[in-house]
Formats: structure tokens, sequence, C-alpha cells
């Protein structure tokens, strides 16, 4: 039979959104400069988490719109689990919390890490969308399963301190 399960959701959605990314930069490398050489705009800086989110450029604007994605996709995909699984899944507020969290933090992380790895690989003269997606969705399979055990981990201490005896 086949289930949709939260966790394939925390997986796959940041490697869809940091794909994205990252051929967006990728296509703006191809416009502006040849492989091996970044224009003159991103040779300036070395990109950290505030000129990857926060400048006026277009590959920040692009990254803002992904993370603003984030929480209301997910919100659909766990309303969709729960009515594909006949009601029967325990969505708790506290579980939809800490889930979002961790698929925002995932997705900021790898935003950034797309930031920086395609430029690393335009330096080389490597064609990022060949090179950087797969690395980028990967380390977004490794993060994502992570931060979902982190998830479990913490609503089930924060359950199991609130039905001891004596709270």
């Amino acid at each position: 039979m086949f289930e949709i399960q939260s966790g394939d959701l925390l997986l796959c959605v940041a490697g869809n959104l940091v794909a994205i990314q990252a051929s967006r930069i990728s296509t703006f490398l191809h416009f502006w400069s040849m492989p091996g050489v970044l224009p003159y705009k991103m040779r300036q800086h070395w990109p950290n988490p505030c000129t990857s989110f926060f400048s006026s450029g277009i590959n920040s604007k692009s990254a803002r719109v992904l993370f603003l994605l984030v929480v209301p996709g997910h919100l659909v995909f766990l309303y969709t689990i729960h009515l594909l699984q006949g009601g029967h899944t325990s969505l708790t507020y506290l579980f939809i919390t800490f889930y979002l969290v961790a698929a925002l933090l995932q997705v900021c992380i790898l935003l950034y890490l797309a930031d920086l790895i395609v430029r690393f690989m335009w330096r080389r003269g490597l064609d990022p969308d060949n090179f950087s997606i797969p690395y980028l969705t990967a380390l977004g399979d490794l993060l994502g399963t992570g931060f979902l055990a982190v998830c479990f981990r913490l609503v089930w201490l924060v359950t199991e301190t609130e039905s001891m005896p004596g709270n």
C-alpha cells in the first residue's frame, strides 16, 4: 500500500527548493561570466548568511522567496497527509512546531550552502547545474533525516516530562 510520511516531505521539499536556487545562481553565472571567473559583484565578497539572504541581489531575493515558501508548503503537505491517512495521524501542535522549525532550519542551511557550493564549482570551471545539485540534495536528505529524528526525540522528551507523576 502507498503511504505518505512526513519524513519524506521534509527530505524532498528542501532538496527541490535548493535545486531551484542552485540552478538560478548557475543561470546568473552563465549569463554574466565564463566558467572559472566569478562576475565582479560576486568577487567582492565571500558570501555569508547575511549577504546570501538580505542583500539586494536577485539571488538573495529568490532565496528569501524560497525560504518563505517552506511554512505554507509544509502545512499544506501535513494537512494532506492527515487527510490521506483518514484522520488517523496524530499531528499535535508540538510536533508541527518542531517540524516547521526543522524544515526552516534545513532550508536556510541548504540555501546558504547552495550559494557557497555553486560559487566554488564555478571557480573550478565546473557547471554547477551538473555538479552542485546532487551534493545539495544529498545533504538535504542527511539534514532532513537528522532533524526529523531530533523532532521526534524532542516531542517524546516533552510529552514524557509532562506525563511524569508530580507534574
